[in-house]
């Protein structure tokens, strides 16, 4: 089954982040909680986790992107 993530909300007052850069690559897999990417908002540096384990198949966003909370950003096949 394919998961498309989505950004999660991380602060109560972001509502979009600057991809820094990818933990992973199409192909890896990955397990529940592992990260995914680091993120940049007005606060802090944080990693984003994968929300489900299984196979890296989609990176919808690059470093340097402003991705908004809700938008899509990894496609993950379970």
């Amino acid at each position: 089954m394919r998961h498309t993530l989505k950004m999660p909300k991380l602060g109560d007052s972001v509502d979009t982040v600057v991809v820094i850069e990818w933990k992973v690559a199409p192909g890896d897999a990955v397990a529940a909680g592992d990260p995914l990417l680091s993120v940049e908002t007005d606060k802090v540096d944080t990693d984003v986790e994968a929300a489900v384990g299984g196979t890296v198949v989609e990176l919808l966003v690059q470093p340097e992107d402003e991705v908004a909370t809700g938008a899509p950003f990894v496609v993950i096949e379970s």
